[in-house]
């Protein structure tokens, strides 16, 4: 287990820092329930008027952040109480939202690939671009997309008034064990500013990139710990922004945005997955194409406040999505099915990398009309959405490795506010969502495949010959709710609680990829084509995944008090259609299961120079894997991984202008059955330390911050979830940045 006497003892020395050498610090962002967000009603409302646990990143967070790391999924993972932490790569696989999927958004654009979810995007956010961070918790019946857990919004910064304004940030990052082979630059630039009555511009760019990388033991991490996932070596990435906007009289703006995410990582070696953990096979050079992300979007925003119902705002856009992964060859008992090159003695193809294609254009509608004259301070919100997307991946070779996926998702919801006195906000809403697919035919490459055996090898390999599947036209549809309450205790605080549902068609490219994967449709080496005719084809029909409704139930308290502000929030969340991986058997599996939890963020101002605060958050979950439809079991670690985590952080601000930051992280130890079998896979809690500092130079802000100060060597709770083997977190980093406006 770990200790917090190192976190305390640094805290309490900054508690006693001398008062002679501070300055009032700003206030730490306040639970303030007047804060207006977009995100959890798809239209203006206040805190006071939301019902569910929403948590506001604001500018000057992120940007402390921002001297730590520039990965999107840390400060989520440090900041937000029931976010996963960081895996520390370019993936976010096992990353999760209360043991749920998160909906990613840019400036309300989804980036997620539902039809091939993936887990590719926070990590390559470019958080310089970013004004504020909005988390909407729970399931979310106003976004579909797959909200099952929860929702976040990265605002991009707007132009402000004036002449043009240029923002700098520049920084360099290395690991202490070997700083010369793990250099990681970066810089960020944005221009901004607004030709007086015209146009109001934004144009941002960012490079970066990262040698080595090194765990607290000063051993090489490996570039693909995950397996096929990317990691966090050895990459050069960018980013581009740039936003046009026109404000008409009357209320009217009209705006568009265009972007590019780009991501490149060049691995040396494969990654050897035998046991103890994850780590570089220096004896086998990587033989595949590099890790790419290729992310360009475009999207047109008009609102018109003056609107003859209200509120009006339209919002279209397109996404063409490229993601290439890594090559991998077989390994027992980590990496047990490979596509087949027909030779036993090197069965990896070495056509076995594939790359993921997604295209999507939608169009979304929100008017949010005012029934003053109905009765004073109700709001009713509505509208719709149309989406279409298609979904592919290919082996290098081209060969589909799922079926050519197509989609049309149509949507209409309304959401109706209603105040109660002066002390009570009711909300409730409904959303009507249809889904039509397309499945195209496809053939499913052959496999190589293993499973355990008493021999000297420790398996008996197999082959899983190529697999015709057959398509057709599926259509899926719900209607769900959503109704909860705020109540004010006082003018600084309420509590809210709520019943929201979330709809999704959980990842058919992920069922189909892995159609007639199963000794049933085993033949032996020798006789690798050994299927009759009636055992070669099968249909999407018999392998289709259920469409998932996720109930979701809230109570909490928020607010401040003088100096304290913070929440306390509890809740559970149902589905009977749980979607859940087996990374043993390299299978997808559906059945009935429930998460529960508990949620607390605290902050206060000890002094005007000295502010501490924390995030904890517990979670657990079970579910029914054998179908008799009791919860048997406690979900897989890629689910829940760690139940307890917690960031405890302290502030000092001297009188000069420095400041300085200490961080704890902490999380607990996991070791529960997660089958009738009694499987256990145990994660080691851990607990370490971060340290940033900053001071006021050449009329900018210099930094250096120290990521694991005393170089712990800890494994990562959400890395190791996904494969169950080992995967050791980053050592000791040190960063030196700098920033300026001008």
């Amino acid at each position: 287990m770990f200790k917090f006497a190192p976190l305390a003892s640094s805290l309490l020395a900054l508690c006693v820092a001398s008062p002679a050498f501070a300055q009032q610090a700003p206030p730490p962002a306040t639970i303030d329930l007047d804060t207006i967000t977009v995100t959890a009603a798809r239209a203006e409302r206040s805190t006071a008027e939301t019902p569910q646990s929403i948590q506001v990143i604001e500018r000057k967070a992120i940007e402390d952040q921002l001297q730590f790391s520039p990965n999107a999924a840390a400060v989520l993972g440090k900041l937000v109480p029931g976010y996963s932490m960081s895996t520390q790569t370019v993936s976010s696989a096992s990353e999760n939202y209360r043991g749920r999927d998160l909906l990613v958004m840019i400036d309300g654009v989804p980036m997620n690939t539902p039809l091939r979810d993936v887990s590719r995007i926070l990590s390559l956010i470019d958080l310089n671009t970013v004004e504020r961070i909005e988390v909407v918790a729970g399931a979310s019946s106003l976004y579909g997309a797959g909200a099952t857990g929860g929702t976040v919004n990265f605002i991009t910064r707007k132009a402000a008034e004036g002449k043009p304004r240029v923002t700098v940030n520049t920084a360099i990052r290395a690991f202490t064990q070997n700083i010369g082979r793990s250099l990681a630059p970066e810089a960020s630039v944005t221009v901004s500013g607004k030709v007086p009555e015209g146009v109001d511009y934004l144009f941002s760019g960012q490079i970066r990139g990262a040698g080595r990388t090194y765990d607290g033991a000063g051993r090489e991490l490996p570039s693909d710990g995950l397996l096929g996932q990317g990691g966090g070596d050895r990459y050069k990435a960018g980013n581009l922004l740039a936003k046009l906007g026109y404000d008409f009289a009357g209320g009217k703006r009209v705006e568009l945005n265009a972007s590019w995410i780009g991501f490149d990582q060049d691995p040396k070696y494969l990654t050897n997955y035998a046991p103890p953990f994850a780590r570089p096979d220096l004896t086998k050079p990587y033989a595949g194409q590099s890790v790419l992300e290729d992310t360009k979007t475009v999207s047109l925003r008009y609102s018109d406040d003056d609107f003859a119902l209200g509120k009006l705002s339209v919002l279209g856009y397109y996404n063409d999505i490229k993601k290439r992964f890594n090559f991998s060859t077989f390994s027992y008992p980590y990496n047990t099915q490979v596509y087949y090159s027909f030779n036993p003695l090197s069965p990896t193809s070495p056509d076995n990398q594939t790359t993921l294609h997604s295209q999507r254009g939608g169009v979304n509608v929100t008017i949010d009309t005012p029934l003053d004259r109905l009765l004073p301070g109700a709001k009713f919100t509505w509208g719709g959405d149309l989406i279409q997307e298609k979904t592919w991946q290919t082996l290098t070779s081209g060969q589909d490795v799922f079926t050519p996926l197509k989609q049309t998702t149509a949507a209409g919801f309304g959401q109706l506010q209603i105040p109660v006195g002066e002390r009570i906000v009711l909300r409730g809403g409904l959303r009507y969502e249809h889904f039509s697919l397309s499945v195209s035919d496809y053939t499913r490459p052959a496999a190589y495949a293993a499973v355990a055996a008493n021999n000297a090898q420790g398996y008996q390999a197999f082959v899983l010959p190529a697999l015709k599947v057959t398509g057709g036209d599926f259509d899926y549809s719900a209607l769900t709710a959503n109704i909860g309450a705020t109540i004010k205790l006082s003018e600084t605080s309420e509590i809210f609680g709520g019943f929201s549902q979330g709809f999704a068609l959980p990842d058919v490219g992920a069922f189909t990829r892995r159609a007639g994967v199963s000794t049933l449709y085993a033949c032996p080496l020798q006789a690798p084509n050994c299927l009759p005719a009636s055992r070669q084809t099968i249909s999407y029909a018999a392998i289709a995944p259920k469409a998932q409704i996720v109930n979701n139930y809230e109570l909490g308290i928020r607010g401040s008090y003088e100096r304290f502000k913070g929440s306390l929030t509890g809740f559970i969340s149902t589905s009977d259609d749980g979607v859940t991986f087996d990374s043993v058997t390299n299978t997808m599996s559906q059945q009935k299961e429930r998460i529960w939890g508990v949620e607390a963020t605290g902050d206060v101002t000890v002094t005007d120079a000295f502010t501490m605060g924390t995030v904890i958050s517990y979670r657990e979950g079970r579910y029914d894997t054998n179908g008799d439809g009791k919860l048997d079991s406690n979900l897989p670690n890629n689910r829940i991984g760690s139940p307890w985590r917690g960031m405890l952080y302290g502030s000092y601000r001297f009188v000069n202008g420095m400041q300085l930051r200490v961080e704890g992280e902490a999380f607990s130890d996991r070791d529960v059955a997660i089958d009738l079998r009694g499987t256990r896979y145990k994660l080691k809690g851990a607990a370490t330390m971060n340290a940033a500092l900053t001071a006021p130079i050449w009329e900018g802000e210099a930094y250096v911050a120290v990521n694991n100060l005393f170089d712990r060597n800890y494994q990562n709770p959400t890395a190791t979830s996904v494969r169950n083997l080992a995967n050791y977190s980053w050592g000791r980093t040190v960063t030196l940045g700098f920033r300026k406006t001008f």
